[in-house]
């Protein structure tokens, strides 16, 4: 891998799930999950992928491990492509990709010892029984428990502690890129802090590169280097974390922004809610032009006609906006001088 090539390149990737009804289970219509996604994750960095539930953030973060099948488009992976390679030779790369688990409590075998757990991948591989359980040891020393705890079973851990196996098991084959799927959210805010910091300091220990989905805004602007916005199987925008927390250019970020707590109440009471009208649109039957549009105050007769094209406005910052907003402006008052006009 050159130093211009990014470890991630994700081209046009599109996952589309069939949906069929009745006896013979024919196809009576189609679940557009992920509908045409770009973007690059460079190595040693970490990319905040955030939106609301259904948005498709996990689809897509499953899709680029072929966990699910996408539909077409390109994922290169250190310059190789992964969406057609075989599966053996998919087997074998998977060794440098892995996937962290929304649910800790769901993605441990209860049946399995934590030592099971965590050595598996190490097995499958064809480690040595002695290499695993030195191994193994490590791992869980790495994530902040003893060697002695991976006797135990995952019913007998916290949420966090299980979440550690879950990132431990992830490390076992020293992969170099980690897709955490919202791996806090399950997780009390205190624990949610530790988990962060952990992941933080695997990434500098053993040079990880990291795809973060999440729908907590603040935990991905503590963690991202650069952060994406998804909506309806889209990219609304994407910028380092700085530029879209300072100057978000989609109203839907700007809508997003405005949900996300803040710590002072002073000026919590003071700020603007922006409360968005409508429902999200269903994948299976997505509006017509940009997927905001239905929800978005800004929108006009464009918007329903022409899909937005992802566009530089500054550089490293690309917006799919037709009216995206400048440094500066808020969305209410563009919205409200756009009612009067």
């Amino acid at each position: 891998m050159t130093a211009e090539q990014p470890l991630v390149r994700v081209t046009d990737l599109k996952t589309h799930f069939p949906i069929r009804a009745g006896l013979l289970r024919r196809q009576v219509g189609t679940v557009y999950a992920v509908d045409g996604v770009s973007f690059s994750i460079d190595e040693y960095q970490t990319l905040g992928v955030v939106g609301e539930s259904g948005c498709g953030k996990t689809t897509l973060g499953r899709s680029i491990l072929r966990l699910e099948q996408p539909t077409s488009g390109s994922v290169l992976f250190d310059g190789v492509e992964i969406t057609t390679m075989p599966v053996g030779d998919l087997r074998r790369k998977r060794s440098d990709m892995q996937f962290v688990f929304q649910d800790p409590y769901a993605s441990l075998n209860s049946r399995w010892p934590v030592n099971d757990i965590v050595g598996e991948p190490l097995r499958v591989h064809g480690v040595s029984k002695a290499e695993t359980k030195s191994r193994v040891g490590e791992l869980l020393k790495a994530v902040g428990l003893l060697p002695e705890h991976g006797n135990r079973y995952p019913h007998e851990f916290s949420g966090g502690q299980r979440q550690r196996i879950g990132i431990a098991r992830a490390l076992a084959l020293r992969p170099r890129l980690i897709i955490l799927d919202e791996p806090v959210s399950a997780l009390d805010v205190s624990v949610q802090a530790q988990v962060i910091n952990l992941l933080e300091q695997l990434q500098d220990e053993f040079g990880l590169t990291y795809m973060f989905i999440a729908h907590d805004l603040s935990v991905v602007h503590h963690i991202s280097d650069r952060i994406m916005v998804m909506y309806l199987g889209h990219v609304m925008e994407s910028a380092e974390a700085t530029d879209v927390y300072s100057a978000p250019a989609h109203p839907y970020t700007h809508a997003l922004l405005s949900a996300a707590p803040v710590a002072d109440p002073d000026i919590e009471a003071t700020r603007r809610r922006i409360v968005l009208e409508g429902d999200l649109p269903s994948p299976a039957a997505p509006p017509s032009g940009c997927p905001f549009r239905t929800r978005c105050p800004l929108a006009t007769e464009k918007c329903a006609a022409e899909v937005p094209e992802l566009t530089e406005i500054t550089p490293g910052h690309v917006v799919a906006c037709h009216y995206p907003l400048e440094p500066g402006q808020r969305l209410v008052d563009v919205a409200a001088a756009a009612a009067h006009r």
